[in-house]
């Protein structure tokens, strides 16, 4: 056996012990539990990559901004926890819809009638409904925040006796 061949066989005998260790620590299976949203978003990305190359029709802008922003969604569900994601962001799924028809309306080479009227609608519908959800989630964490700024300056500004009204 020659040099050339040992080296590149000892390399591969390396790399696949390297990955059977991998394997059995666990990593494989965290990543594949981690980054399974990259399986929408790759192709969210390549296909605005296609039609802004001019290789692509204006109609795939539609499911481009969808998988983009539920590939987000997603990967926050898998940082923060799926209840969060469902229980509060949920609205954002409408977001991922008027995002993918605001895109392809932006793009289309003529003009879809009613297509930004519904873009925006599903927009400020999701907004709203996102704004109504976190604040009813988080209202408890601002109001205890809130009581501790005015109470820290309560206590910072009580030597200062000028008037503030």
């Amino acid at each position: 056996m020659s040099d050339n061949n040992k080296l590149m066989t000892g390399i591969m005998i390396l790399a696949a012990g390297i990955i059977i260790l991998l394997g059995k620590w666990g990593v494989f299976s965290f990543l594949g539990k981690a980054l399974w949203p990259l399986i929408l978003l790759i192709p969210g990305i390549l296909l605005h990559i296609w039609v802004f190359a001019r290789r692509g029709s204006s109609e795939l802008l539609l499911p481009a901004g969808i998988l983009v922003v539920y590939s987000i969604l997603f990967f926050i569900g898998i940082i923060w926890g799926w209840t969060f994601l469902f229980y509060n962001m949920w609205p954002a799924f409408i977001l991922g819809i008027s995002i993918g028809l605001f895109e392809y309306y932006a793009y289309a080479p003529q003009r879809q009638n009613g297509m930004l009227l519904m873009a925006v609608v599903l927009g400020a519908l999701s907004i709203i409904l996102l704004g109504w959800s976190m604040f009813s989630f988080s209202f408890v964490y601002l109001l205890a925040i809130l009581l501790m700024a005015v109470g820290i300056w309560l206590i910072v500004s009580r030597g200062n006796n000028r008037r503030i009204w």
